[in-house]
């Protein structure tokens, strides 16, 4: 009679064991698409028979078991990281790019080549006021072109600005909500065998990995300690620790709880994109452009000044103007000048066209750091181009690495529902098995009973 209760109590364990294995395959299959989600398998372990020893023999169950890779996930995060960056580089640097776009028709390149082609048509007919009036007209078109450049990059850069504070908020966010799991953690020992909360967590990381580099320190309950750009604490435990995004000076600085500059620290993500961009690369092309602005009006009221102008003075007033080397290329204007007063003569010689043919020939002189107008503003717009490809090559190269990492970390730890199929048609045959032996153990302890009354 003992043996039979012993085999009766085994069978039942082995029926309520199989059916904790079933809610894990359930929760695997419902799961199959949840972000962050980590397969688990039911461990069984075989008890030791040995009826001598008492040892009945049966199973137990044993922990659940993650199939989560930490290696693969930081693999993943870490593509992430470069794929936020190169794509925020490549959506950012891509509005600037039409700016310097060389072969249209109404930007600065095409406004160049009229403006000093207008003084070559002086040349022919340098006392008609049509043809005066057509400098002028070429000099507004110009100055239009650089002032819409510049506008255009002053634009961008205020969108970045606001892009970099909402980026920031995110990531404070994402603090606060694995702060909230660190919490549980610590709450239970139980919460750190909790797959739903795993997953959560997982994909905070995921999600942080998009906006900036960090480093993450697993505690022994399960905790994690974040470090951004891997040396400021983010979170600690169930603390956080915000971080700001302080513009007050024009560039960007990303400030630690404790108001210390940790720009420099953060370098990959969202983030380190935006910082890059706001403190260097759009204030380059801006100060190449004032550069250009300034060059251009320089040169060009230098060389009116030594010239007549129809009625054969001396210019009193430049044909451009602007404000300062700073804000060259925003400010750049031209002076209200009648057509008499367009300087086309040289002194030496009143009423002809001299100084015209003086101007004419800048387009080819090296006025800026030994390269013409044209070529100096072709070389920005090939750095700006230069840039949008490089960010763009960097995105797609990051995807791919990112596809590979996922396929990866999917293989180890990604849900298929053919294997889970698989095990569930297993467990259904023991369990139906297990259940046959408790009914005909039943049958048999019942007809024992019956003899024995």
């Amino acid at each position: 009679m003992g043996g039979l209760t012993t085999a009766l109590l085994n069978s039942a364990n082995a029926l309520d064991i199989f059916g904790r294995t079933f809610t894990v395959i359930e929760n695997n299959i419902t799961n199959v698409n949840t972000q962050g989600y980590a397969k688990q398998d039911q461990l069984l372990l075989a008890l030791p028979f040995d009826p001598a020893n008492r040892l009945t023999g049966g199973v137990a169950d044993g922990p659940l078991l993650s199939s989560r890779s930490e290696f693969l996930e930081q693999a993943v995060r870490t593509q992430q990281q470069s794929l936020g960056n190169a794509g925020q580089r490549a959506a950012d640097l891509g509005q600037v790019q039409p700016l310097f776009d060389l072969t249209a028709a109404s930007g600065v390149a095409d406004a160049v080549n009229s403006f000093f082609n207008s003084f070559s048509q002086l040349t022919v007919s340098p006392n008609d006021a049509v043809s005066r009036q057509a400098v002028i007209n070429a000099a507004g078109q110009l100055a239009g072109s650089i002032r819409t450049a510049s506008t255009g990059i002053t634009q961008v850069s205020t969108n970045v600005s606001i892009q970099t504070t909402d980026v920031v908020t995110q990531i404070n966010a994402i603090a606060a909500q694995i702060a909230k799991i660190n919490s549980q953690y610590q709450a239970s020992s139980q919460a750190s065998h909790d797959a739903g909360l795993d997953a959560q967590l997982h994909s905070d990381l995921e999600n942080l990995s998009q906006l900036t580099d960090f480093s993450v320190i697993k505690g022994a309950g399960g905790a994690l300690t974040i470090a951004v750009g891997g040396q400021t604490p983010l979170v600690i435990g169930d603390q956080t620790f915000a971080i700001t995004a302080d513009r007050s000076s024009g560039h960007t600085a990303i400030l630690d709880a404790h108001g210390s500059d940790i720009t420099s620290q953060i370098t990959q993500g969202k983030l380190g994109a935006l910082i890059q961009e706001k403190n260097v690369m759009l204030p380059g092309y801006l100060t190449d452009l004032n550069t250009f602005a300034q060059s251009m009006a320089d040169t060009v009221n230098g060389q009116l000044a030594q010239g007549l102008d129809q009625n054969g003075n001396t210019p009193t007033a430049n044909l451009f103007t602007y404000n300062q080397a700073s804000d060259a290329a925003s400010t750049i204007g031209v002076n209200n000048l009648t057509p008499d007063q367009i300087a086309a003569a040289s002194a030496s010689a009143p009423g002809g066209n001299g100084n015209a043919v003086a101007l004419t020939q800048l387009a080819n002189s090296p006025a800026i750091n030994g390269f013409t107008f044209t070529q100096f503003y072709g070389n920005l717009g090939s750095h700006v181009g230069s840039d949008v490809a490089s960010a763009m090559q960097d995105q797609q190269q990051a995807q791919n690495q990112l596809t590979q990492a996922q396929a990866q970390r999917s293989t180890q730890s990604g849900v298929s529902l053919n294997e889970e199929a698989t095990k569930l048609l297993q467990f259904q045959q023991a369990y139906q098995a297990a259940g046959k032996l408790v009914s005909v153990l039943d049958s048999l302890t019942q007809t024992i009973i019956n003899m024995v009354t």
